[in-house]
């Protein structure tokens, strides 16, 4: 199976290329980019060394569909998807903040609350719950990067203001932004059957100034979804919810000793795993977006990819 693992492309007016641990960016004449969704597989901040059919495809194709799903209430970034793993948009200036929003006591906002916390990234946090029960109200829960650019890390908006990341101005438009896509996307998922667990958005600036939605919203790579039938029944048991993201991934590295730290050695994936791997992608892609996943051709899929980015250059 042709996976994609890198790219070395040198499109015409190319200024630069970020490769980041899923997607490569390439800068077209300061003006446009060129965000190319790879099968790369990461967890624990590493890189697996086994790539993941039609991973990238789903990711831009999840994020595609959302970012249109969304367009009426926030502006995004995205001009066009010229190729299935292919999405470009304006170029932005980042915001070096993660908007995190949690509807439920999940994951990271669960450990810290097991620990006895009741205050994560300066917001309060009732007692009494138990892991995945549903916050009175979601939370925004913002991270930023490690100085060494690795790990995320918990930050408060009192922080984020103090320290002048992000402007007291921006930063309202951040926060409801940020709102107004959890409940959009809680919206769209219910009609799926599904809850929206959590999830992260990130944001920049054009040129002229606008704040707009970059990067990928609602993916299971950067989102949690648990199914909603039977989700108070499995609460009230105590029982493990069926989740809907990534993290069977990382419950499988964990189950053989891999959490990203030191020393550690990353289990091998065999096909059979990678296989397997590339179906629960296909699955969350249909229970997502309720639409049947249609594989894009593997064959030559580097000149495929080159060829309708040159073309489309070509054209605008």
């Amino acid at each position: 199976m042709n996976t994609i693992n890198e790219t070395n492309f040198k499109f015409p007016n190319q200024k630069s290329v970020y490769k980041g641990k899923v997607r490569e960016v390439y800068n077209i004449n300061d003006d446009l980019l060129v965000m190319i969704a790879t099968d790369r597989l990461s967890a624990f901040d590493v890189i697996l060394p086994r790539q993941i059919p039609f991973k990238g495809q789903i990711l831009n194709q999840i994020a595609t569909k959302m970012m249109n799903d969304t367009a009426d209430i926030v502006p995004n970034w995205l001009l066009a998807n010229p190729d299935e793993n292919v999405a470009v948009g304006h170029l932005c200036e980042p915001f070096k903040v993660e908007m995190v929003i949690r509807g439920y006591v999940s994951g990271h906002a669960a450990r810290e609350y097991k620990l006895g916390k009741r205050v994560l990234c300066g917001v309060e946090m009732p007692e009494g719950l138990k892991e995945n029960d549903k916050f009175p109200n979601p939370i925004i829960t913002p991270s930023t990067k490690a100085d060494n650019g690795d790990h995320d890390e918990d930050i408060s908006r009192e922080e984020i203001l103090s320290k002048g990341i992000v402007s007291e101005q921006d930063y309202l438009v951040l926060e409801d932004y940020t709102r107004k896509l959890f409940q959009r996307g809680t919206e769209i998922a219910a009609k799926r059957g599904l809850i929206l667990v959590d999830t992260k958005y990130e944001f920049g600036k054009t040129k002229e100034g606008k704040i707009v939605l970059i990067d990928e919203i609602h993916t299971p790579d950067s989102s949690r979804y648990f199914y909603a039938d039977g989700y108070q029944e499995r609460q009230d048991k105590g029982e493990h919810q069926k989740q809907l993201s990534k993290e069977f991934v990382r419950q499988w590295l964990i189950e053989n000793g891999f959490q990203g730290k030191e020393n550690q050695q990353i289990p091998v994936m065999d096909d059979d795993k990678i296989i397997e791997i590339s179906n629960r992608y296909i699955e969350l892609y249909e229970q997502i977006t309720g639409e049947k996943f249609v594989k894009a051709s593997s064959e030559n899929v580097l000149e495929r990819i080159e060829k309708n980015v040159l073309e489309f250059l070509a054209s605008n």
